[in-house]
């Protein structure tokens, strides 16, 4: 390896080194607001089937069926189950997809989808 010379490779060099990050450290920036989180909540309706409550779960949340299942005998048993504690936005997108899952196809006379909320984690 040769040694720098001067001219063409040192203002290389100088170059380098001005590009280089400063050791100083960066004034504090204001970090984002914390986002509360907000409870995505399934009502029970007696025109839904455990299988559809399972089906619809597994596609939008990705549950496996155990916690599917767990959670269809909840919104059976006591009215109403948690199915997610997220941030605000997705709370809202999640509603939205329950929603607009449809009618449950076991049933004849279905109404239509689920009926579901959200409502602060505090």
């Amino acid at each position: 390896m040769s040694t720098p010379r001067h001219g063409a490779d040192s203002d290389l060099l100088g170059s380098f080194r001005a590009a280089q990050p400063s050791a100083d450290p960066l004034p504090s920036q204001a970090l984002p607001a914390f986002e509360p989180p907000y409870h995505v909540v399934l009502h029970d309706d007696d025109k839904h089937t455990y299988d559809y409550v399972m089906e619809m779960l597994r596609a939008i949340f990705g549950y496996d069926l155990d916690k599917t299942y767990a959670m269809a005998r909840e919104v059976d048993v006591s009215g109403r189950v948690i199915v997610a504690t997220v941030h605000k936005e997705l709370a809202e997108l999640r509603v939205e997809q329950i929603r607009e899952y449809g009618p449950d196809p076991r049933i004849r006379h279905s109404p239509g989808s689920m009926r579901a909320s959200m409502e602060p984690a505090g």
